[in-house]
């Protein structure tokens, strides 16, 4: 498969789907992988290569996504704050998600 600007597929991973192209940097959730190393996403739901588009029922087979880990980290701080009015009651509560960043080297077979 030629890797040019109109090739790109949709891929799931912890529960969320993105689309990814080659060279992209992607943001996903926490995989056990160490930085540096290669990884590969199997599930991948779509691939598009110029004018070809195969769809998978649920996923296309053959196709894998292979990319390279380049960070662990942890995103910034979510907070949640609830409050019940006129009852004194008030809760503060952070979030900070793990992440890891992957950049995305082969699109394909």
């Amino acid at each position: 498969m030629t890797e040019n600007a109109s090739t790109y597929a949709v891929i799931r991973t912890g529960g969320k789907q993105y689309r990814v192209v080659p060279g992209q940097r992607v943001r996903v959730e926490k995989l056990e992988q160490n930085v540096g190393d290669d990884i590969s996403f199997p599930d991948v739901l779509l691939l598009k290569d110029g004018d070809k588009l195969e769809v998978g029922r649920p996923t296309v087979s053959g196709v894998t996504v292979t990319g390279k880990v380049l960070r662990q980290f942890r995103d910034k701080k979510v907070l949640v704050f609830k409050k019940r009015r006129k009852k004194g009651y008030k809760k503060l509560q952070g979030h900070r998600q793990n992440l890891t960043e992957v950049l995305i080297e082969k699109v394909g077979a």
